[in-house]
């Protein structure tokens, strides 16, 4: 087996990696090969490409995502191969943490690497709310007056510096803002459509906004006014996962995330 960095040339061989169960894998290594702060990586044996992933370099932190093995390659370590090459890959930019978002499958093979279950996302599906509903006048469309509250509300919330990569998802921001003050910001455009709320009317607001133009939500299990919102309109999580960590615990305030990025980066 080797291990070899990841290219845009292995891009259309990803075909046969693509888990039934999962969303496109094309568009995440595609950032992946075009983006200075990730690192994906493959394993070939048998001029087949068996097992990728990627590590994601958010400063002093650090994501693994898409870590994913042949089919018909499983059993043979190679999944363990790939997660420690990734905290290799982590290690080499002193990161003192590292997260991911484990599978049923995967986890197994984190906890063997030194992982931790912090928490677990609840996933929601086919959620649909009263037609009539209107948006918050307290919501608005981004300014850049507001940048700076959004970045502490992201710092405070995330516990890691990712703000050069917000950044570029503001433009199309929706941002609930009582009294000058922000509590809440929602980017349609960044992963699954990324919801932080300061306060529980600030984030079920910019929820019911997300599921006028999407049905699916996911959010850690902490988020009991979120969790109490669908379960009053008879809705219940059909599958959870694992929010796992290896290194240093960060005050990461689970309550304040309305729905995740994604599986790559929480």
């Amino acid at each position: 087996m080797e291990i070899q960095p990841f290219t845009q040339a292995d891009i259309p061989l990803l075909t046969a990696l693509q888990p039934d169960d999962w969303n496109n894998i094309t568009p995440a290594f595609s950032e992946y090969t075009s983006s200075s702060f990730c690192h994906p990586v493959k394993i070939v044996m048998e001029h087949t490409i068996v097992g990728i992933g990627a590590t994601i370099v958010h400063h002093e932190v650090a994501w693994l995502g898409h870590i994913i093995v042949h089919p018909a390659y499983r059993g043979k370590g190679i999944g363990q191969l790939v997660t420690q090459t990734l905290i290799d890959i982590a290690n080499r930019f002193q990161c003192e943490t590292i997260f991911l978002i484990a599978t049923d499958l995967g986890a197994p093979v984190y906890e063997k690497a030194g992982f931790i279950t912090d928490t677990e996302y609840l996933f929601f599906k086919d959620v649909h709310l009263e037609k009539d509903m209107q948006p918050s006048a307290n919501i608005h469309q981004y300014e850049a007056a507001f940048k700076d509250q959004i970045a502490a509300i992201d710092s405070s919330t995330a516990a890691e510096d990712r703000l050069f990569r917000l950044k570029k998802y503001l433009d199309n921001a929706l941002v609930y803002c009582k009294n000058n003050i922000v509590e809440g910001y929602y980017l349609p455009s960044w992963g699954e459509g990324l919801i932080i709320g300061t306060t529980p009317a600030a984030g079920i607001e910019l929820l019911k906004l997300h599921l006028t133009c999407s049905d699916k939500i996911a959010f850690p299990k902490e988020n009991t006014a979120a969790l109490h919102f669908l379960r009053e309109r008879g809705y219940t999580s059909f599958r959870s996962a694992k929010r796992m960590r290896l290194g240093k615990s960060r005050p990461v305030k689970l309550e304040n995330i309305y729905n995740r990025i994604a599986g790559k980066i929480g």
